[in-house]
């Protein structure tokens, strides 16, 4: 059923979610401007590399930045570089992020750093989770938005209590950006005054902006040079990383002042959705461009609804279902360009279908 959906969202006229299709065009699409003269960045030096760092260490906030080819890469390593300072190899995350559900335990095998898992997995950590530790660590991970649980985001008021807490005990708070420039719309804050609570920041250039690949991490000029040392260490500075640091210049330019549509058309979106029977959304009011939408019934059912309602109106609500157990499921929504190029008329169909559907299939 999975490939039946995958195609009626393909043959769908419109998408509502991201950006695009991942293609070639892509990279095409970034360098189409770029003078074919300029010089490649060589094993982590050159102008191109240099001037995309500075440019991202000021936009953060920071006193310096790196570029790295994967974020995976970047955040085990600015844990590792807190927990030598402080000579304590145990960090603090929540229970669902990116390390400890996506990495295969890279953390501990490649580092020997343990983890101590805090706040329950259905909520975003509160100043009494980190206060209330009963071990020490190193470092405490903030992952803003808590991807896995639906985007939420604590308020701006805990995260400036964390942020004292943690300096005021010699704790060193990191912030899994990936999706930073998502949530600054709702806290109406800069990216400088939202890192400036932070030491160490990393910062996606393909998830909410659309790039090929690569993260920047940022943070004192000590921090990052340790970081170029573990970066050549994991074999980070490839010979070149010009095709992502030219994809990402060009998407950041390109869509981070556009952040706040996104988050607009996220929660009209999510309006839609609430509308319709039997249908729900997490959270209710999104916080920043992504939410997940909840069904109380058996995934396969619902693979049979969305695929009936793609195919009637040609508006591609999603292309993927994941099980929450024998009779729930749900699907995650990201909002980019796509879906402020539809007509509003084909969206408000498409969820009055939606409607019928669910009533219909689900009566009770």
């Amino acid at each position: 059923m999975n490939n039946a959906l995958q195609e009626a969202f393909d043959q769908s006229k419109y998408k509502l979610t991201g950006h695009g299709r991942r293609n070639i065009q892509v990279l095409k699409d970034a360098f189409e401007d770029v003078d074919g003269q300029l010089d490649s960045d060589l094993y982590g030096e050159g102008k191109v590399i240099e001037d995309f760092q500075d440019k991202m260490a000021a936009f953060l906030g920071k006193e310096r930045a790196v570029f790295f080819p994967s974020g995976t890469m970047a955040q085990q390593i600015a844990l590792r570089i807190w927990c030598d300072e402080k000579g304590l190899p145990k960090v603090a995350y929540h229970p669902l992020s990116h390390l400890e559900i996506h990495e295969e335990d890279g953390l501990k095998e490649l580092h020997n750093i343990k983890t101590t898992l805090i706040a329950d997995e259905t909520r975003v950590i509160e100043l009494e989770d980190v206060v209330s530790m009963e071990d020490s660590v190193a470092c405490l991970l903030l992952e803003l938005p808590q991807r896995e649980i639906g985007g939420q985001l604590p308020s701006y008021e805990t995260l400036e209590g964390i942020s004292k807490y943690c300096r005021n005990n010699g704790i060193r708070l990191h912030l899994d950006g990936a999706r930073l420039l998502e949530v600054l719309p709702y806290y109406e804050k800069t990216a400088s005054e939202v890192c400036e609570l932070f030491d160490s920041v990393y910062l996606s250039f393909y998830k909410g902006i659309g790039g090929i690949a690569g993260a920047i991490l940022a943070g004192g000029e000590e921090f990052v040079t340790k970081s170029k040392v573990w970066k050549r260490r994991y074999g980070g500075d490839l010979i070149s990383l010009y095709p992502y640091i030219v994809s990402a210049d060009h998407y950041f330019n390109q869509k981070s002042n556009k952040m706040p549509l996104y988050y607009e058309n996220a929660k009209e979106l999510a309006d839609f959705y609430n509308s319709c029977h039997s249908v729900s959304t997490l959270p209710k009011i999104p916080v920043s461009n992504m939410f997940h939408v909840h069904f109380p019934q058996p995934k396969e059912e619902i693979e049979t609804v969305l695929i009936e309602v793609m195919g009637k109106t040609g508006v591609g609500l999603i292309n993927h279902l994941r099980a929450t157990g024998e009779s729930s499921c749900y699907f995650e929504v990201s909002v980019g360009d796509r879906y402020g190029e539809i007509p509003i008329e084909a969206v408000k169909h498409a969820f009055i279908q939606l409607d019928e559907c669910m009533r219909n299939k689900f009566p009770s």
